[in-house]
C-alpha cells in the first residue's frame, strides 16, 4: 500500500461546544486522546463522513473527501475506511467466517489469495470461525470485528475507544494483537481513548484534545512526560523482555541501565515494549533502600526540578537514556535536600507497570 498522510482541519459547533481542531497523520497509529468530552468522537465521526462540519477540509494522499468551501463531501460508503466501534456490532445470525466474508465484500478489488488467511491468524481468531457471535467473549469479537474491517481492504483504519466496553482482563488478551497490528499492517490507524496505558503502549503519536481544541502533538514520551494533568503525566520507557518467570508470573524487561520486573505480562521473550509508569507511582530515596517490598528500583540522576501548584514538584531522574519521573511534595525536596545532579533511587512501584 502506498504510503498516505491523513490531513485534518475541522470546525464544528455543537450547541455550546465547539470542535475547532486540525492534525495530521501518517503511517502507524496516531492516537487522539482526551477526557470525555472532549472531541474525540465528533473528530472521528467527521473523518469517517458520519458527521458533516459546518466548516473543514479532510484529504487523505492526493483525494479530497470534505472540503466545505469547494462543496466537496465524499459520503461514508466511498470513502474506504474500516470503523471499529466500542461494540463488536457483528451480525448475530452469521458465524465468524460469515462475518469476516461479510467484510471481504465491501472491498474494491480481489485480494490475495493467502489475505483471509494472514488476518485470522494475525488476530489469533483461526479456532473461532465456525463460532456464532453469542458463543465469544468480549475480547473474541473485538478481534473479529477488526478483522472484517481489515477485510474490507480500507486505506485506513478508525478505531473508537474498541477496548472502552471491555473489562481489564480482556483488555489484557486483546492489547498484544493490537500492538501485532500496528506493527505488522499496513494500514494507518487512527485510535480514540482516554487509557493512558492504551496510548503509551500503541501509539505512534499523541493528538491530545481538551474542549475540542488540539492541545499538542507528540510522541507519547513526549506528551505524558510534560502534562501538567497529574492523571495522566508519567515516563513511556522502550526495553526488551529478557526473562520470563513462568512460576511467579514475572517479565523482566531490559531497560539502556538496569531491569523493570513486570507483573502478569503475555508476551514473548525477545520483544520490545513499552512502559508506562505514571510519575504517582515513584518514590525518590537518596540511598538504595533495603527491606521493602518494592522489585524495581532503578539509580539516576536528578536532571530537573520542577515546581508545581498545591506544594507539588515534579523531579526528572536521567537512568541511562530513560527518564523517570516523579511526583513528590517540596517538604520531601526539602528534606532530602534535592538537588540538580544529584544521585538517586527511584523506587517504582510495580502495580504500576500490570497492564
Amino acid at each position: 500500500m502506498k504510503e498516505t498522510a491523513l490531513v485534518v482541519e475541522v470546525r464544528q459547533r455543537l450547541g455550546s461546544f465547539v470542535l475547532d481542531a486540525a492534525f495530521t497523520a501518517e503511517s502507524g497509529v496516531t492516537a487522539l486522546f482526551g477526557r470525555s468530552g472532549s472531541g474525540k468522537t465528533s473528530l472521528i465521526r467527521v473523518i469517517a463522513g458520519l458527521a458533516r462540519p459546518s466548516a473543514g477540509r479532510v484529504s487523505i494522499g492526493d483525494d479530497v473527501l470534505l472540503d466545505t468551501e469547494c462543496g466537496v463531501f465524499i459520503p461514508k460508503h466511498k470513502r474506504r475506511f474500516g470503523y471499529v466501534f466500542q461494540e463488536a456490532r457483528l451480525l448475530p445470525h452469521l458465524s465468524v467466517r460469515q462475518n469476516l466474508r461479510y467484510g471481504r465484500w465491501f472491498a474494491r478489488q480481489a485480494a490475495p489469495a493467502d489475505e483471509f488467511e494472514r488476518v485470522v491468524e494475525m488476530l489469533g481468531i483461526g479456532s473461532l470461525l465456525d463460532r456464532r457471535p453469542e458463543k465469544l467473549s468480549g475480547g473474541e469479537k473485538q478481534r473479529v470485528a477488526i478483522g472484517r474491517a481489515l477485510l474490507s481492504a480500507p486505506r485506513l483504519l478508525l478505531m473508537d475507544e474498541p477496548l472502552a466496553a471491555l473489562d481489564e482482563e480482556r483488555k489484557a488478551e486483546i492489547l498484544p494483537y493490537l500492538e501485532r497490528l500496528r506493527d505488522e499492517s499496513l494500514v494507518p490507524i487512527v485510535y480514540v481513548s482516554h487509557s493512558v496505558a492504551e496510548v503509551a503502549r500503541l501509539a505512534d503519536r499523541v493528538v491530545v484534545l481538551t474542549n475540542g481544541r488540539v492541545e499538542a502533538i507528540g510522541t507519547p514520551a513526549d506528551i505524558f512526560s510534560h502534562t501538567s494533568d497529574r492523571r495522566d503525566a508519567g515516563a513511556v520507557l522502550m526495553g526488551r523482555v529478557t526473562n520470563i518467570d513462568v512460576a511467579h508470573r514475572l517479565v523482566t524487561v531490559g531497560l539502556s541501565r538496569g531491569d523493570i520486573i513486570v507483573p502478569n505480562a503475555n508476551v514473548e521473550l525477545g520483544r520490545e515494549v513499552r512502559l508506562h509508569v505514571p510519575e504517582r507511582d515513584v518514590l525518590l530515596a537518596t540511598q538504595r533502600p533495603l527491606g521493602i517490598s518494592a522489585l524495581n528500583i532503578l539509580e539516576g540522576r536528578i536532571v530537573a526540578i520542577e515546581p508545581e501548584a498545591e506544594g507539588a514538584v515534579r523531579i526528572r531522574v536521567q537512568c541511562g537514556e530513560d527518564v523517570i519521573l516523579a511526583r513528590i511534595t517540596a517538604l520531601s525536596v526539602e528534606r532530602l535536600a534535592l538537588q540538580l545532579g544529584m544521585p538517586v533511587f527511584a523506587i517504582i512501584k510495580t502495580v504500576a507497570l500490570q497492564r
